[in-house]
């Protein structure tokens, strides 16, 4: 089956071939048809495997009639993260280069005043992360009541990122003869019970079960006998220079841990960058953007990189961490292995993570996934018992109070050294020495005219109110 088959119009046929795709693929052959009919889809299918293009082609198809109002744009497309948003826009731009649609992409980071000036003129596709979406509806800058097309895309990932709520209340501002085009991975409870309440007779295409990863990715692991993150970043740097790693994405949990991963690996002389939520958006782009263009070798994120961004030549990767949630292992590793590549994941095992492991082999139905044989290496760099601090830092280190009575007393004997060195005519002066340093500084201040409020307080005791009693005071009482 070609595109051709799919019910498509020249003209996008025409922009498809221009992109290099010929033959579409089995989410693509079973969602673009019930959609181009305009019927409510929801789509299930592993990351990777051309769920934009799903909802894209229909939507540029049944957009090229019509006209966008101030104001009130025609669709509107929800993603979870500015990434994934500007992803979208970059699939519209492709797939509508002959088609005149004006469209709009309002993510954070960006100035309100350029997002405004577009929405002002009118567009007929509208992209935006519920966030910044709902900030321009609460400013009065838009209005969904002409919405014609809805798209929620990786609505897993929403679900995650703590988006229900707002889907929910941008759900309710559109009108309810929209289409309305739901994708996703995975479908968790709560996701089904938004498909339910806001799909009318939907299309269900499911074309591999929720969360099963692509067989053109070879899965391997490798067991860490400690959780010391030393030796992890050892063993990473050795798994990065395998001859066969063109280029990859690491993974970590947290955002700290990415920014010192990044670090680790630049102080050991490969080309990374960092990626997560907390840095700004500029950096954010211009990272993807070189990474894309192979300037950046090494791509190290949180799971803000996990969903849905579409950089086909990713040839490895490395999960640093075990992910807690297992749907999120599928995402990751759905960064490689795209469009019919081969590509590789590996994982670095901890002990500790072999609860979430276990999950993780459950959720993609496999009983076990091949460990690497490390063996030589950890013979190599043997686990030390201090785990790994740095050198120096340990004798820096306040001892246990417990320890005290043990240490070495050369710091009180040279204490008290001078003191039993000195001859008996120094130890006489010090003997006629004030023996209490206050009576000396008192009596400074007496000779100096002046003494301290304290001493004041204990040397003049003060009888009554003297002449200052209140007149209120000494009236009589009244009997």
């Amino acid at each position: 089956m070609s595109f051709a088959d799919l019910g498509l119009s020249p003209k996008l046929l025409e922009a498809i071939a221009a992109a290099g795709y010929e033959t579409p693929t089995p989410i693509q052959k079973e969602a673009i048809p019930p959609a181009l009919e305009r019927r409510d889809v929801l789509g299930i299918a592993q990351t990777g495997t051309g769920k934009t293009a799903s909802f894209t082609l229909p939507m540029i198809e049944r957009l090229s009639k019509g006209r966008a109002k101030a104001r009130m744009p025609r669709s509107l497309v929800l993603a979870p993260t500015r990434e994934l948003a500007a992803q979208v826009a970059e699939n519209f731009e492709k797939y509508g280069v002959n088609h005149k649609l004006t469209m709009a992409l309002l993510i954070g980071g960006v100035s309100f005043g350029d997002q405004d000036a577009k929405l002002t003129r009118g567009v007929d596709v509208l992209i935006a992360t519920p966030g910044r979406l709902l900030d321009h509806f609460q400013r009065g800058r838009l209005l969904l009541t002409g919405i014609e097309v809805m798209v929620i895309d990786e609505a897993d990932r929403m679900l995650d990122m703590g988006f229900i709520p707002d889907i929910e209340k941008i759900f309710n501002l559109t009108p309810m003869t929209r289409q309305t085009l739901f994708f996703s991975a995975t479908m968790p409870p709560e996701i089904q019970r938004i498909t339910e309440q806001f799909l009318h007779q939907p299309v269900r295409v499911e074309v591999s079960k929720p969360a099963s990863t692509a067989d053109t990715i070879t899965q391997n692991i490798v067991r860490v006998p400690t959780k010391l993150d030393k030796m992890k970043r050892a063993i990473l740097r050795e798994l990065l220079r395998q001859e066969d790693v063109k280029n990859g994405i690491i993974f970590c949990n947290r955002k700290s841990t990415v920014d010192v991963v990044a670090k680790s690996l630049q102080k050991h002389g490969f080309n990374a960058r960092p990626i997560h939520g907390d840095l700004a958006q500029a950096f954010r782009t211009e990272t993807l953007d070189k990474f894309r263009n192979d300037e950046v070798q090494f791509l190290v994120a949180s799971d803000v990189a996990a969903r849905g961004l579409d950089i086909p030549a990713v040839s490895h990767v490395f999960n640093y961490d075990v992910p807690i949630h297992s749907d999120d292992y599928v995402h990751r590793i759905g960064r490689t292995g795209r469009a019919g590549r081969k590509g590789a994941a590996l994982m670095l095992v901890t002990p500790a993570d072999d609860k979430h492991f276990d999950n993780i082999l459950k959720t993609i139905g496999a009983e076990e996934i091949e460990a690497l044989d490390f063996s030589k290496f950890f013979e190599e760099n043997p686990i030390t018992e201090s785990g790994g601090r740095r050198e120096g830092k340990s004798d820096k280190r306040r001892s246990p109070r417990g320890d005290r009575s043990e240490r070495p007393s050369r710091e009180r004997k040279s204490r008290k050294a001078p003191a039993e060195a000195a001859p008996d005519a120094q130890a006489e002066s010090d003997a006629a020495a004030p023996a209490n340093r206050k009576d000396e500084t008192r009596a400074t201040n007496r000779r100096r005219g002046g003494e301290s409020r304290s001493s004041r307080r204990r040397e003049e005791p003060v009888i009554g109110l003297g002449d200052h009693v209140p007149a209120f005071l000494m009236r009589e009482v009244a009997r």
